[in-house]
């Protein structure tokens, strides 16, 4: 995969360049600010870009403001967004662009080496990974939970996990229920949130969507 990095910490940015290139990547470039990323994307085309959230020149969101620009501009190249810090307003308008290819973790819950590579695979092709932690910050930023009000105390537990990124099976394990169970909570919240089943495909989001604006 060809990865280019943003990250101002001179340390961290080259340990993470080692360990994707150990690990067979390509890192395109290492940037240590966001001024000129959008041109370094647009330059190298990268199959994913690693950036943090609060880069040169004021250390305050020049990091996702670019993440956001190049997920609208470059929709074929993942974003990854990795920092101490969750900005709650641009990671919601990040995953309520297009939930494929987008990822959000913070640095100080990221376990292990295996866990960050794993998640850098999947983002890197089209999938998605949210650190829980990042998805309860966008929920407690919510005021409004109109949408969420007709939803059981499970069916609430289960559209988070989904909002996590998790597979059926994943929420089913993390919950300690039956995949059976897990199917019929889900099939009950596409009928609160009138979802069609013509909308199939894209329930499964449209759902996690309502429940990030809720």
């Amino acid at each position: 995969m060809r990865i280019l990095i943003a990250e101002d910490a001179a340390v961290l940015r080259a340990g993470l360049e080692r360990l994707l290139v150990d690990a067979g990547h390509e890192v395109v470039e290492a940037v240590s600010d966001a001024t000129g990323l959008l041109d370094k994307v647009n330059e190298h085309q990268p199959d994913l870009a690693i950036i943090d959230v609060r880069m040169p020149p004021t250390y305050t969101d020049e990091g996702i403001r670019a993440a956001v620009l190049i997920r609208k501009q470059n929709p074929d190249v993942g974003v990854l967004v990795f920092s101490q810090y969750v900005e709650e307003r641009y990671a919601a308008e990040l995953i309520s662009e297009n939930t494929g290819g987008f990822g959000y973790l913070l640095k100080d819950r990221v376990a292990d080496v295996e866990e960050f590579l794993k998640a850098v695979d999947s983002v890197g092709n089209a999938g998605t990974v949210l650190d829980p932690e990042v998805v309860t910050q966008i929920l407690v930023r919510s005021r409004q939970q109109r949408d969420l009000s007709a939803l059981s105390g499970r069916e609430r537990e289960v559209l988070q996990l989904m909002a996590e990124g998790r597979s059926n099976h994943a929420i089913s394990e993390a919950l300690f229920i039956s995949p059976g169970s897990v199917e019929k909570h889900i099939s009950s919240i596409f009928t609160k949130f009138d979802l069609s089943p013509e909308d199939s495909s894209n329930r499964r989001v449209l759902a996690v969507l309502k429940f990030l604006e809720a």
